[in-house]
């Protein structure tokens, strides 16, 4: 299906090295937000308080929020759970407090505003469990990152895997770089949007890859760089129809998700724009420069006795 078709290829490699310059950049901006800000982890990485209530008439969070806010408690996260009238709220780790005492000063602010809330359960994370979850995290996209390496290394060979690699890695250091930058709450559930665009990246790059290397056996007299450029032209209206789609649904999350699904959601938001980004403008540029050849893929150009190149017999 394409919605437009283009006559002419698009010399996107003339700018790979502005390309590659902008994105050694924008990557080197968000280490630098890692190492001096870091990430501002959530309840579910640092230990704390988690607590479920439920309400008779569908909760007001801002009301709900403001009342804990009043309470001095800290960074408390409010956010509907399953349906409306249920309220699932996660405070952080407050000096020698303990979960029951921050329980009990939740319950009394929340009843002093509602007489009929009802608490469901309290559930207490240690920061021993939330190192775990930080270092379990940490493994899951390493393992992801390797899988991917192998499987591209497999399907086509090591210079593709290398570029399609460093182009994943740039998409999950700039997630990581904005959410540090603007300290957004970095929660499981951002992890997860995170690993879920490792995978759409490479997708991406996959269905780029799979052109090149069908134009690298096809167009015998071709350039290179034509090559690259013709690959990225003919999938652009696919690449287009995909990524539209896919945001048009994350940014629904992000605008009617509510607070449960917004960081989600972000962390998919940004994967998305640079992942249609990195996929063109980074793998493609890297692959050039590690010099991808014909060769590597035609391995006898030459026809075999009695036959003629196109096939027809002599």
């Amino acid at each position: 299906m394409e919605f437009f078709k283009l006559k002419k290829d698009i010399p996107f490699m003339r700018y790979g090295k502005v390309t590659t310059a902008i994105s050694l950049l924008t990557f080197v901006f968000a280490v630098w937000a890692l190492a001096t800000e870091g990430l501002n982890l959530g309840v579910d990485f640092t230990g704390g308080t988690v607590m479920e209530v439920a309400y008779t008439q569908p909760a007001q969070l801002d009301k709900i929020r403001a009342t804990l806010e009043h309470t001095g408690l800290p960074e408390v996260s409010v956010q509907t759970f399953g349906t409306t009238r249920d309220v699932l709220i996660r405070l952080p780790l407050k000096g020698n407090t303990t979960s029951s005492k921050t329980s009990d000063t939740v319950m009394a602010a929340l009843k002093a505003q509602d007489p009929a809330v009802e608490l469901k359960r309290v559930d207490f994370v240690g920061p021993q469990v939330g190192k775990e979850l930080y270092d379990n995290g940490a493994l899951a996209l390493v393992v992801v990152a390797i899988g991917i390496l192998i499987y591209l290394a497999l399907r086509f060979e090591w210079r593709f895997a290398l570029a399609a690699i460093i182009a994943n890695v740039h998409d999950v250091v700039i997630i990581l770089g904005c959410f540090a930058f603007f300290q957004w709450e970095f929660t499981l559930t951002v992890l997860a949007g995170v690993l879920a665009v490792l995978g759409y990246s490479v997708n991406e790059s996959v269905v780029v890859f799979d052109r090149i290397r069908e134009n690298l056996r096809k167009m015998r007299k071709t350039s290179i760089p034509d090559i690259i450029d013709s690959a990225i032209t003919t999938t652009m209206s696919r690449t287009i129809i995909t990524h539209a789609m896919t945001q048009m649904m994350v940014l629904s999350m992000l605008f009617l998700g509510g607070e449960a699904l917004h960081n989600f959601a972000l962390a998919l938001t940004i994967g998305i724009m640079f992942g249609i980004y990195s996929s063109v403008l980074v793998a493609s540029p890297i692959l050039l420069m590690l010099g991808v050849k014909r060769e590597h893929f035609i391995k006898d150009n030459k026809p075999k006795e009695g036959v003629a190149s196109d096939g027809a017999q002599v």
